[in-house]
């Protein structure tokens, strides 16, 4: 037996005389197979073995014991090697495969490939349903010998942002005192080790205090924080009457940093974001008229802010380290010559929230990226697919060719709806793009893998389908599920009601007043809502959603064929996935266009057309909710529960109203209020209760 300070064995009871693997040299693991564990093996990795257990079970029938010791041929996992950060190798020795990680992490990664490789456990088998298939056992051959260098990003990880539906679906504010329950949180991080990132930002507007900082490191990632909270400080739970202006009050922002960093566990192994934005992840230019509208006086004052920071962490820990991402005003403060960031500090382009990375061909080697295939803003996508696996091989396959390879922090919000490009994702960050660079093979590999040979070809036509069909904005930024909402809901509030508008900003301090619209009253807030509106956005929509919507019911119509070759054991999570996300994009679609007809017609005097167009409109809400109401089958009961940010449910009374409308002007209107965004965001902030940001 080899000898190692931290060991894991994964050992049969009895030798296993007969089968091909033993003839050839080899040997089987199968329902007798036991875990053999060391006592002082790392907490994260012992964790990682319960998981390995757990997928032995699924695989052979029976959950393996988990002892101190056994005889005969055996899986070893061993520990703390040495070598190149978190590379690992599977390698047959003698009796044995010995599972050896450079580092902890890389015996974490080479447990869960293992696991995928050799019992055949889908890394996102809890988002996708796709349990691996029963045998009796699983043959080693002498000859097996892999060796998985190091990654090509250093940092990869999750962001779980604007978490409406997990939050619905798995509140754990009774029960563990955060926004998402303790076991989803620890499924989450699993996934993240299963797809072998390291780093994960545990939710949006979060204090360091929270339960879920220490269950991070439970599980061996490394904690991050996103671009809006510096130092893990919750800017939006900032104190009333307490001034947010770093140029006139430095003092009560620096307490208000070091207070954050005091709060995280001593021990935690942190990732520490750096910069300044304002509050609720606006501009900081819109905090402090000292610098509005000079780039280079906001520039000094954020290069500033980021030294203060690592003063501050240093003080804690000396060798901390730190990145900064350049979201939004960001980039074009670093393209301008206006920030100063130190060279041992990472410099992290942001994407658009639309898989382009805005970067303008001024990456350089040892930067990072900051990339979404999730976006809240109104118009991209939170309950579907929007970014096509061709656009995130040539923004990563650019990055890598530049060395720009440090970091990779992914928002993917809440992960169910857009688990296929997660994995791609994910899997690029380790191992880079294929060699041929081909989405179309990889929407067949999916495909394959999820629903079997026979359903390949059909299924990847339908994700190629699937991602032409998208419209675009003038500016050229995608149509996601969002828009069709928003737009919708605009345009009959502003036909029926006349301005002011009302927007209660969700993702602020409790003592924010609401947003007034409709007369450009702020110029530095750039969702106001012209008095045009309706007029302006019907016509376009009139054009842009009649000529999408052939695509939409091209795409459906062939979901719909491919489904006959789909097994019957998948087509639970096929109806759940590709045709629940195909029928919100296309129904919303034609939802859009019924909904700027109606208002044409209406506004024309045609009250019999625009109450059929708004009668076919409800139609379409009724057959989304139809298919989210079928997509949660089995544990994902109540998923949709928690579905606030889209607002499908406030677009079908916004019709009923404008439906009453037509025909009586002064019956009951809807307050002139935009509130989704403030209904999920209250939702996933409640845990917090009246919580404040420390500033004293």
């Amino acid at each position: 037996m080899i000898v190692m300070r931290h060991r894991i064995l994964i050992a049969s009871l009895m030798l296993v005389g007969v089968g091909p693997a033993t003839a050839q040299g080899g040997f089987a693991i199968d329902a007798k197979t036991v875990i053999v564990e060391s006592p002082d093996a790392p907490g994260p990795v012992k964790k990682a073995a319960d998981d390995l257990a757990s997928d032995m079970e699924k695989v052979f029938g029976k959950k393996p014991q988990i002892v101190a010791h056994a005889d005969g041929p055996a899986i070893e996992i061993a520990s703390t090697t040495g070598g190149s950060t978190e590379s690992f190798a599977i390698v047959s020795h003698g009796n044995h495969v010995v599972l050896s990680g450079a580092d902890m992490r890389g015996t974490i990664y080479a447990i869960y490939t293992f696991s995928q490789d050799w019992l055949g456990v889908d890394p996102m088998y809890y988002w996708n349903d796709h349990e691996p298939a029963k045998k009796t056992s699983v043959a080693i051959p002498a000859s097996l010998s892999k060796s998985f260098p190091s990654p090509l990003f250093h940092y990869r990880g999750f962001f779980i942002n604007d978490e409406d539906l997990l939050t619905g679906w798995a509140p754990g504010e009774k029960s563990d005192h955060s926004g998402i329950s303790r076991p989803v949180m620890d499924k989450i991080f699993e996934t993240i080790l299963r797809l072998k990132g390291n780093m994960v930002v545990p939710g949006t507007w979060t204090f360091s205090t929270d339960p879920q900082m220490k269950w991070v490191g439970e599980r061996g990632l490394i904690l991050n924080q996103h671009h809006a909270i510096p130092l893990g400080m919750n800017v939006a739970r900032w104190p009333a009457n307490v001034p947010y202006n770093y140029t006139e009050h430095p003092e009560i922002l620096e307490r208000a940093w070091a207070n954050a960093v005091q709060g995280y566990d001593p021990k935690q192994e942190i990732l520490w974001s750096v910069g300044l934005r304002g509050l609720s992840d606006t501009a900081y230019n819109t905090m402090d008229p000292s610098v509005t509208g000079n780039d280079k006086a906001q520039g000094a004052l954020i290069s500033k802010a980021i030294a203060d920071q690592m003063k501050i962490v240093r003080a804690v820990n000396p060798k901390a380290q730190f990145v900064t991402d350049l979201w939004q005003e960001g980039a074009k403060l670093k393209s301008e010559g206006f920030l100063t960031i130190p060279p041992e500090v990472t410099t992290v382009w942001a994407d658009t929230g639309y898989g382009l990375i805005q970067d303008k061909g001024q990456v350089a080697r040892g930067q990072g990226m900051y990339y979404h295939d999730a976006m809240l803003n109104g118009r991209a996508n939170q309950l579907s697919e929007m970014v096509p696996v061709d656009r995130i091989y040539s923004e990563f396959g650019r990055y890598i060719k530049t060395g720009a390879a440090e970091y990779m922090l992914l928002n993917t919000s809440d992960i169910r709806p857009v688990s296929m490009t997660a994995k791609v994702i994910m899997d690029t960050a380790w191992g880079g793009v294929p060699k041929d660079g081909s989405a179309q093979a990889t929407y067949a590999s999916w495909a394959s893998h999820q629903f079997g040979e026979k359903a390949a070809g059909a299924v990847a036509k339908v994700w190629e389908d699937y991602f032409k069909a998208i419209p675009k904005l003038e500016s050229g930024d995608d149509y996601g599920d969002q828009i069709y909402h928003t737009e919708a809901r605009q345009m009959m509030m502003t036909t029926m009601i006349t301005p002011p508008w009302y927007n209660i900003v969700g993702q602020s301090a409790k003592w924010v007043p609401v947003r007034i619209l409709g007369f450009n009253i702020d110029p530095n807030y750039g969702r106001d809502i012209e008095q045009n509106y309706a007029d302006t956005i019907a016509a376009r929509e009139l054009k842009v959603c009649a000529d999408a919507q052939a695509r939409w019911d091209t795409v459906w119509n062939e979901a719909k064929a491919a489904e006959a070759s789909v097994p019957a054991a998948r087509r639970p999570f096929y109806e759940a996935y590709l045709l629940t996300e195909i029928a919100i994009n296309r129904d919303g679609n034609r939802m859009l266009w019924l909904t700027s007809d109606a208002i044409k017609s209406a506004k024309a005097g045609d009250k019999a057309k625009a109450h059929q167009d708004i009668k076919e409109a409800l139609a379409r809400i009724a057959e989304i909710k139809t298919m989210e109401k079928g997509a949660e089958y089995g544990k994902w009961r109540n998923w949709y529960r928690g579905e606030w940010l889209v607002g499908v449910d406030e677009t079908r009374e916004m019709l009923q109203y404008f439906d009453r409308w037509i025909d009586d002007p002064l019956t009951r209107l809807p307050p002139p209020v935009i509130a989704n965004s403030w209904q999920g965001y209250y939702h996933i902030m409640h845990y917090e209760g009246l919580k404040e940001t420390d500033v004293h």
